[in-house]
């Protein structure tokens, strides 16, 4: 048992895969153990959980630094930047940073038959590259090796032209302080360093932008009225009329762990993060990177770090590591073990 920023955590010694999968406070863990234990009595009505997910919406609008009242809730990053993807106009040119997570980027090159160009480019040149594309999507931290993208330079670039902006925040927030309110959309996924259960996502979309609802379904309906059956169509005003069904499990621990983690200090925790991050780079003879994230290089590297009893994860031709909040100077000397032996 670790206690890290007044959480406990059953995280095991070395783990460092944060970015695939956070491990839950046992907050968390505890609300889900009693959600599911509910659910097997048959103590559950739908109207039970919606205190739930407007919470994790306002939880998610924190992390990102947007207003909660623009906040769609998902269940996934792709699904949501989908939704982006699917109310471009026919040939609107969209520009991406080269080796981008594929949830970011396949929902637009999806379009292709409607002449939805996708151009991959340095994650540096973004900003100098914006003026000429209709939406730029990006990362705001890169899952194969925890490069960040330069937000002050991309909203210079894009402030007063036609260019839209999508930033995803799944690598960021939750270590990262964010506020990202000047952005078109701010979409992220819980999973990771939101320490939540798969299965919600949430993307802030500014008032003046009309989506189409493709997801339009009987929880997106206008509130305080019957929609569950039959037409006409009648949605929620706002971010609200773009929610999708929502998972009504996942929104308990979602919930449970998000308002833990928003108690923590969040300058505090990425100073914690990158610490052992940059100091694992020093070792290696790498430059800093200011990110919690490193991608380790090395044929070896990941044998090496299993061996250790390291956990991470092989990306983009390294073995990728990331320092979260409950990680110790203990995981750190691990790592350079393995790596050394």
């Amino acid at each position: 048992m670790r206690s890290a920023f007044g959480m406990t955590f059953e995280v095991p010694g070395g783990y460092l895969n944060t970015p695939s999968i956070g491990v839950p406070p046992t907050e968390a863990v505890t609300a889900m153990n009693e959600a599911v234990a509910k659910w097997g009595r048959g103590g559950d009505a739908p109207g039970d959980f919606d205190g739930y997910i407007e919470r994790t919406r306002e939880l998610y609008a924190h992390f990102a630094g947007v207003p909660a009242e623009r906040v769609t809730a998902g269940n996934s990053l792709s699904g949501l930047v989908a939704l982006v993807a699917a109310s471009l106009p026919d040939d609107a040119r969209v520009l991406v940073a080269d080796g981008d997570f594929t949830s970011v980027v396949f929902p637009f090159a999806a379009h292709a038959d409607r002449g939805v160009t996708v151009t991959e480019a340095e994650l540096s040149a973004l900003p100098e590259l914006a003026a000429g594309y209709d939406l730029v999507a990006v990362s705001v931290v890169q899952s194969a090796d925890g490069r960040i993208v330069d937000l002050d330079a991309l909203r210079e670039a894009t402030a007063g032209i036609p260019t839209r902006v999508l930033l995803d925040t799944t690598q960021a927030a939750g270590w990262l302080p964010l506020q990202l309110e000047w952005a078109d959309y701010v979409a992220g996924a819980c999973y990771k360093w939101l320490l939540s259960p798969r299965g919600a996502a949430w993307m802030a979309v500014r008032p003046d932008i009309r989506l189409r609802p493709i997801y339009a379904n009987w929880f997106s309906g206008t509130p305080d009225e019957d929609t569950n059956y039959g037409l006409p169509l009648r949605l929620a005003d706002g971010a609200r009329g773009l929610d999708q069904s929502p998972v009504w499990l996942q929104q308990v621990g979602a919930e449970a762990a998000m308002r833990e983690l928003a108690k923590a200090d969040l300058e505090q925790v990425r100073r914690h993060c990158v610490g052992l991050a940059d100091e694992l780079r020093a070792q290696l003879g790498m430059p800093p990177g200011g990110s919690a994230i490193v991608g380790v290089p090395g044929a070896e590297a990941g044998d090496r770090l299993t061996a250790a009893g390291v956990v991470s994860s092989p990306r983009a031709g390294k073995a990728r590591v990331g320092f979260h909040l409950y990680n110790t100077a203990d995981d750190l000397d691990r790592v350079i073990f393995a790596l050394r032996a």
